[in-house]
């Protein structure tokens, strides 16, 4: 794969539409599935069981500026040959980036938590299970998906694609059975209900840009493809942009169905706490038939099981890219288990669990942008794929938009 996404680049005019862009999709592919995580089930849900399709203008939105921070991060990878941990260790002051490592680690670990955890919960719905055995069956998979890295990087893209398929084809289904109606087209209108709507849709959003995907994304795009001239980093950048648009492009479609199949089952009808996933799931048998609360629990496994493996090649970035030190991935595996192994054995609700991960999660956001916009408007960094001022303003404003709605989620959960 290597080799013809080499000569591609080399010899642009041989080949033509999918045969052409084939060979360089899957980075993003496996970056998208922290957009499609078990937080994402929980937001959207309630998103849509308590105000209808009013928020679905802010999934596209927030859908949006994830596509252009996952490109700045990918542009960064072939552009210098260096993650973005990489570039921080080589530039920044040493104790600035211990610092950096230590909050990356937290964030990775608390990300990894709420994914683990919600396939973990998938398995419990699906088969009756404890939540500890479903623990214990979603790290044996995990542990697997991680062996295929070992055989190189189009295994593990393949199989997470795979993943990403079927969270896809659980939300067609639940979609055709769900059928929302036109009504649902009034809401890509930007409007709200009332503060509480407000307040989810900076939810929606502040939790929309994962540090961890950012930090990955760089790594995954980093020597994946050979270049030897300018030329080809441009046309790999342009052939990387197609990769991030149809991905990203894809985890939105997923995320605006979760929203509308939510609004339509759940809208009107009394259900009370339809952001439990539990709740959801049971409510949906008696509303809309067992297959499409199988189809959301199978969308909800292949979410955890893929997002978690995601979120421990992340770690591993992490640590190899601050401090230069690298330990095995089975060990990593580990260790972020533990932590999921004990929300469970002391019995605490997953769904509130997976909450408190999203705002520890806010948490790592603005150390993850601001370095990402130094670096790509740095010619010496980026060199011909350096970003325009238009693309870095772009990027400022959003990344101070997505800040400044975390910085007031973490307000509201701290102070009311």
């Amino acid at each position: 794969m290597t080799q013809r996404a080499t000569e591609i680049l080399a010899r642009p005019a041989q080949r033509r539409g999918l045969a052409r862009v084939l060979p360089f999709v899957g980075p993003a592919v496996v970056a998208s599935i922290a957009y499609m995580d078990p937080g994402n089930f929980a937001t959207n849900i309630q998103g849509g069981a308590q105000f209808g399709y009013t928020l679905l203008w802010v999934i596209l939105a927030a859908n949006l500026m994830a596509m252009l921070i996952q490109n700045l991060s990918s542009k960064l990878g072939i552009a210098s040959g260096r993650n973005l941990p990489e570039v921080i260790r080589e530039r920044w002051p040493r104790p600035l980036v211990w610092f950096y490592w230590v909050q990356a680690e937290i964030v990775a670990m608390a990300t990894d938590l709420a994914e683990f955890l919600g396939a973990a919960l998938a398995i419990h719905l699906l088969t009756g299970l404890s939540l500890i055995w479903g623990a214990a069956i979603t790290g044996v998979i995990t542990f697997w998906l991680l062996t295929l890295q070992r055989r190189g990087f189009r295994p593990l893209e393949i199989a997470i694609g795979a993943f990403v398929l079927i969270i896809g084809m659980a939300y067609l289904v639940q979609f055709i059975i769900a059928r929302p109606g036109a009504e649902a087209l009034r809401g890509f209108v930007p409007s709200f209900q009332g503060v509480d709507s407000v307040y989810l849709a900076v939810g929606i959003i502040g939790a929309t840009v994962m540090p961890h995907v950012i930090y990955l994304h760089s790594a995954l795009t980093q020597g994946r493809v050979p270049t030897r001239t300018d030329e080809e980093k441009l046309r790999l950048s342009r052939l990387n942009r197609v990769d991030v648009v149809a991905a990203m492009g894809f985890a939105g479609l997923i995320n605006m169905s979760m929203l509308a199949v939510s609004a339509a089952t759940f809208f009107g009808k009394g259900v009370e706490n339809a952001g439990d996933l539990t709740v959801a799931y049971q409510t949906l048998t008696p509303l809309l038939g067992s297959a499409a609360a199988v189809a959301f629990a199978i969308a909800l496994l292949a979410s955890g099981l893929s997002s978690s493996a995601v979120g421990t090649m992340a770690g591993q970035v992490i640590m190899q890219g601050f401090v230069n030190f690298s330990i095995p991935l089975w060990l990593r595996r580990t260790i972020t288990m533990l932590p999921a192994f004990a929300v469970i054995l002391a019995g605490l609700d997953p769904t509130q669990t997976l909450i408190l991960s999203q705002v520890i999660l806010s948490f790592g956001v603005p150390f993850a942008l601001v370095p990402l916009l130094l670096f790509t408007a740095r010619r010496d960094v980026m060199g011909v794929l350096v970003s325009r001022p238009v693309v870095t303003f772009l990027g400022w404003t959003f990344a101070l938009l997505i800040i400044g709605l975390n910085g007031y989620l973490l307000w509201g959960a701290f102070f009311g």
